[in-house]
């Protein structure tokens, strides 16, 4: 038997081959369920494995449907190869992985439709949330067919209603669906969808966190906090504001102001303040100022990370 290597890191049933697996779905005209996963220390991807991967009625309910692809990300680096080390963090960076467990349909190609991850309920439950997000393909495909017939502004709005139903990230439509926002801008061209704007946007706080990350990478917390504060000081809808002063306030938490942290948290209220994520600024708030009257005026040591707060990421 002449397998690849990949293959044997995945449990029964799955494989951990990302290009076997696309040829078989070709094949054999099914989508592919990818499980990006931790599988030795995240607690929901165990769950989820448990409750739901690990029994016949997952099994038998998308068999017909699915390839089933494990890529997993372990902290004991021995239980896969080399080589699915490097495939797999390959794929995490080009569909834009930002927690665990993440669960992505795709089709045959790879082009993801539908994005999921723990849900309650056991596995017939989890097979019945993915027969409709399945329905989610096929609304892709008939917006697709029906945009190819129309033109100017109607096309684009039929191929922006189509982005919109898939529900996937800024990341994943920018690397999978290229060619449909080209034909939106085309067709287009004032731009009446208002679609370029927004999608500008995106980009370019797609950029100020690339840059920030940058910073981070290279431990220069400084040049960190002096890139945020100048990007505050420029024009930016008032929910990415937030964002950037949110930032701001886990660097300044970092280097242990917390003066100046309680302060641009103040900012970030007021940049967006129907924003949900308000609740947790004024939590975040009371906490700091708790922890500044236990300590009583001391300052904190420089350098010393703070605690992570609760609200200020999407996913851990």
């Amino acid at each position: 038997m002449i397998c690849s290597s990949t293959a044997f890191a995945a449990k029964e049933g799955w494989t951990s081959d990302y290009a076997a697996a696309k040829k078989e779905a070709a094949e054999t005209g099914k989508d592919l369920l990818i499980d990006f996963t931790g599988s030795d220390w995240c607690g929901w991807c165990i769950k989820l494995d448990k409750e739901v991967f690990q029994h016949d009625e997952f099994k038998t309910g998308v068999k017909d449907k699915f390839i089933l692809v494990e890529l997993d990300y372990p902290r004991d680096k021995s239980i896969i190869s080399e080589e699915t080390q490097a495939q797999n963090t390959e794929l995490a960076k080009r569909y834009a992985i930002k927690g665990y467990p993440t669960i992505l349909l795709t089709d045959a190609s790879g082009a993801p439709y539908a994005a999921t991850g723990y849900k309650e309920g056991g596995p017939v439950t989890y097979v019945a949330q993915l027969d409709e997000l399945r329905n989610a393909k096929e609304t892709r495909d008939k917006g697709l067919e029906e945009a190819s017939k129309a033109e100017g502004v109607a096309k684009a709005e039929a191929l922006v209603s189509v982005l919109k139903s898939m529900n996937l990230s800024d990341e994943l439509v920018a690397n999978f669906y290229p060619n449909v926002t080209e034909e939106i801008f085309a067709a287009d061209p004032k731009d009446t969808t208002g679609f370029k704007k927004n999608y500008d946007e995106k980009q370019r706080f797609a950029n100020f966190e690339s840059k920030i990350n940058d910073f981070a990478a290279a431990k220069d917390m400084d040049g960190a906090l002096e890139y945020a504060s100048k990007s505050l000081g420029e024009t930016w809808p008032g929910e990415n504001a937030q964002k950037i002063a949110l930032t701001k306030f886990q660097i300044q938490m970092m280097k242990g102001q917390r003066d100046e942290a309680l302060k641009t948290l103040d900012d970030a209220k007021a940049y967006a303040p129907e924003s949900p994520v308000v609740a947790n600024i004024d939590k975040m708030k009371a906490s700091i100022e708790a922890m500044k009257a236990k300590a009583g005026t001391a300052t904190p040591r420089q350098g010393v990370p703070a605690k992570p707060v609760e609200g200020t990421k999407d996913k851990e």
